[in-house]
């Protein structure tokens, strides 16, 4: 009874929500609002919070917006995958958008070698970011608000701000999600809402709106900007160098409301207290201003600033502040929840009360944040120039593409990078002009650099939101040197490009193309699908004074689909579209295996099925899926797991199963795979669907239990925080690989650098040769392991490659296509697909 009670007392408010949100319910009243200014309502035609504004509309009202205001105005600043613009709105004073780009320019040198900068009468640049997972909405919906209350609130403290600030607003990190969620809950919104939480409207379907088209999490690619929407957002973050950067998240139904700092302990140590100290002052006003509306919220207990690839930290290590607002989310219109019933009105005006919170902070503690910034880069500064005459080496003398990627990230994010002048060796390591980049430690950027290139293993805490390491040369596989000097460099580099593919000559006997640059299995997909004869090389040879490695293709002339002159044409073309170089030749007999030889095996054209559905990780079906479509130019077919019983799988010669939950598929969809691939098929397995292959009977395979530690004097409190210590949030292990075997094909070196993220361990096999990579027994590169884990890593294996009747099941412990920069991996998986009848 006190129960019905309770729910009829917040009745008459749930209807107020729902149905009668205007926006007073969000917008102080104390002011007036100009009413030449469009309301999001007479633009997008309900109230906001009424249904989840789509992309489409939000569009419609930042251009009215805009078009109205002489406060804002607006640009495209790139596209996503599915041709959605992401908006950018500069706000600020009539008077300052008349000199905007003196601003800039006036921001920017007060980040420079100015000693004598008064930062006194300088605006503030504040970039607020909205919704980067779009299934968080209430960000977006928050962001009509705030557009409009700074474009039509005629009160003096706004008129203030605006002259002293500098607003960059995001209304949209992530287009893509924000529309497929949108359409999900709105076309599941009741007329009556239901507030149950077992209502399919609270229940999307795989893969969510979290992610972007490729279903990447957008909230990890700060650093490696290797999706569209990130590098639009990072190409604006450098043009201006925003003071402070928001990022508006949403969280678990029966949380509340959270905003930094987060956990003291949990900071990057290349993060200075200063930075921390600023957060904590401007946390202070979020606080007030969520008191004020009656919501409560947390600080510094969960969450960290940590992992620099992420929104709300990669701010700190470019000499600005980053703020993350999670709040709990409605996902749908309205839900109940510990704390009682959760309106989507309501999660929009928490966050649009600490955007403007925020502007608040950051006017009244300008002056204060301006002359961080500058003492930031000035500090840098110092750093870099006792480093006067070092420099960081990297590259691949045999792969400049991969090398390339790498240094691509670099300029994106304002890192100068400078040519060789010569070839030369450090460390062991041979650096060829061409091939490699050398980086100044003397630059402004100093510690972006070191974020992105330290090795750590060493930390405060043992607990980690995000991965604990990201050591991108590691990450790349390319040798690198932090030992070098400049004295090595040649020419900056200011217009990176890939390399003109070609082919050497024309013959009339046969061509080669060394199987190591990053782009050849784009090259060969391109060759097998014109339905020409190719061969790959199982043991290296020599021909006309070059040594050709493991893996070689061979594309004889004779017996083709093209006649001569038509292959030679085909294969520049194919050269050109890969930036990789195919050499004729004119004889069969080379130092090694003659060209006829039976260690060259005829290649198929590859027919690649990926399991996604319910039940599959988005994240890593999405990861798989983009490096196949965008990087490699390879059709691939998304196969649902409700759809396998009734599929034809004689179409496929492989099948990719990303992470899976045993339950994904059924016993008749199981079953069926299994005699698809006694028949000859090759599935690979990632992560979790390696312990479905075990159960199952797909293959054998042994696995090591993880580290049991003994929790002695660990109280109630701490068993959580206990527990995650045990696990590998993300950390880099050495591997020895043979590199004999097809799975290591393209490697130049004897170790590689190998990212984990699960406690998966395989037993290696008394037989050497079965154990194509294993981990040394010093494996840890980077990042953080418990010492009982790590002592159970060693000498264990990543993958393991079973026969099932007539066909493969290749197994890998962990990922190899991490967050699409691991770039130094992604060829495991295609030696998989494309010598899959020689592992």
């Amino acid at each position: 009874m006190k129960k019905l009670l309770f729910i009829l007392a917040l009745f008459p408010f749930l209807i107020f929500a729902q149905h009668n949100t205007d926006l007073s319910y969000y917008l102080p009243q104390d002011i007036t609002y100009n009413t030449n200014i469009p309301t999001p309502e007479s633009i997008i035609g309900h109230q906001v919070g009424q249904w989840h504004i789509s992309h489409d509309k939000l569009v419609q009202y930042m251009n009215a917006l805009a078009k109205s205001s002489d406060r804002i105005t607006i640009k495209t600043i790139g596209k996503t995958f599915e041709d959605r613009p992401l908006l950018l709105l500069t706000i600020t004073a009539p008077k300052n958008q008349i000199k905007i780009e003196t601003i800039k320019k006036e921001h920017l040198d007060a980040t420079n070698d100015v000693s004598n900068v008064n930062v006194d009468n300088m605006p503030i640049v504040v970039y607020q970011g909205f919704s980067i997972h779009g299934n968080e909405p209430s960000g977006t919906n928050a962001a009509l608000l705030a557009a409009y209350y700074l474009a039509a609130a005629e009160s003096n403290d706004v008129k203030d701000l605006l002259e002293h600030t500098v607003i960059l607003l995001d209304p949209s990190m992530n287009p893509d999600g924000l529309q497929r969620f949108a359409y999900w809950a709105n076309s599941n919104k009741n007329k009556n809402l239901t507030s149950d939480p077992n209502d399919r409207e609270y229940n999307e379907d795989w893969p969510k709106g979290r992610t972007n088209h490729y279903w990447f999490d957008l909230n990890r690619d700060w650093l490696a900007v290797q999706l569209p929407e990130s590098r639009a957002r990072i190409e604006a973050f450098q043009e201006w160098l925003p003071n402070i950067l928001t990022d508006h998240h949403e969280m678990g139904t029966n949380a509340t409301f959270f905003f930094q700092p987060g956990v003291p302990e949990r900071v990057h140590p290349l993060t200075s207290n200063k930075n921390q100290e600023i957060t904590k002052g401007i946390s202070n006003y979020h606080a007030k201003a969520l008191d004020k509306i009656g919501s409560f919220y947390y600080t510094e207990e969960s969450y960290d600033d940590f992992y620099y690839g992420k929104g709300s930290a990669y701010p700190d290590i470019n000499g600005g502040i980053g703020i993350l607002f999670e709040q709990a989310s409605s996902r749908g219109h309205v839900q109940e929840s510990s704390n009682g019933l959760l309106t989507f009105p309501f999660t929009i005006k928490n966050q649009f009360t600490t955007a403007l919170s925020t502007l608040e902070a950051a006017k009244n503690m300008r002056v204060e944040i301006l002359n961080y910034q500058h003492n930031f880069y000035e500090n840098a500064r110092s750093e870099a120039a006792k480093q006067k005459k070092n420099a960081i080496v990297f590259g691949d003398e045999k792969d400049f593409s991969k090398t390339y990627h790498l240094a691509e990230i670099l300029k994106k994010q304002n890192i100068t990078v400078h040519e060789l002048n010569a070839d030369f060796t450090a460390e062991g390591k041979h650096f060829k002009k061409g091939y490699s980049f050398i980086i100044p430690k003397n630059q402004k950027n100093i510690r972006v650099i070191d974020a992105m290139f330290e090795k750590r293993t060493v930390f405060q805490d043992s607990i980690f939101y995000d991965v604990s390491t990201w050591t991108y040369p590691l990450a790349f596989n390319v040798d690198y040197s932090e030992g070098a000097y400049m004295d090595k460099a040649g020419d900056e580099v200011t217009n990176l490009q890939l390399k003109d593919g070609e082919v050497s000559d024309i013959s009339n006997y046969g061509y080669v193309m060394e199987w190591h640059d990053y782009y050849t299995p784009k090259a060969l997909n391109a060759i097998l699908n014109k339905e020409l004869r190719a061969k790959v090389a199982l043991k290296p040879f020599s021909l006309n004074g070059k040594t050709y490695d493991y893996g070689t293709i061979l594309i004889p002339v004779q017996n083709q689909a093209l006649e001569s002159n038509e292959l030679y044409d085909y294969l520049k073309e194919v050269a050109k579209n890969s930036h990789v170089e195919i050499n004729a030749v004119f004889t069969g007999i080379t130092q090694g295996i003659d060209l006829g030889s039976r260690y060259f095996k005829s290649l198929d054209k590859i027919k690649v099925a990926l399991l996604v559905g319910s039940g599959v990780s988005s994240y890593d079906a999405g990861e798989i899926w983009h490096l196949f479509d965008q990087r490699y130019d390879i059709t691939i077919t998304k196969l649902d797991v409700n759809s396998v019983y009734g599929a034809d799988l004689e179409r496929y010669n492989s099948i990719i199963i990303p992470s899976m939950l045993s339950s994904a598929l059924s016993e008749s969809a199981t079953k069926k795979i299994k005699t698809w691939v006694q028949n000859g098929g090759t599935v690979i397995g990632y992560e979790n669907t390696i312990k479905w292959f075990n159960s199952k009977e797909f293959a054998k395979l042994d696995f090591k239990d993880k580290a049991k530690v003994p929790a002695h004097n660990i109280t109630y409190e701490q068993e959580s925080d206990f527990k995650k210590a045990q696990t590998i949030s993300g950390a880099i292990f050495e591997a020895e690989i043979d590199r004999s075997n097809p799975i290591n094909f393209g490697y130049k070196n004897n170790k590689i650098a190998l990212f984990k993220s699960t406690t998966l361990f395989l037993e290696a096999d008394s037989s050497s040769y079965n154990n194509p990579i294993k981990y040394t027994k010093t494996p840890l590169l980077s990042g953080y392991i418990s010492k009982p884990n790590l002592e159970v890593l060693k000498s264990t294996v990543p993958f393991k490659v079973k026969s099932l009747g007539k066909g493969n099941v290749v197994s890998f412990t962990d990922n190899t296509n991490f967050r699409a920069f691991w770039f130094g991996t992604n060829k495991l998986l295609m030696n998989a697909v494309f010598f899959r009848d020689q592992l």
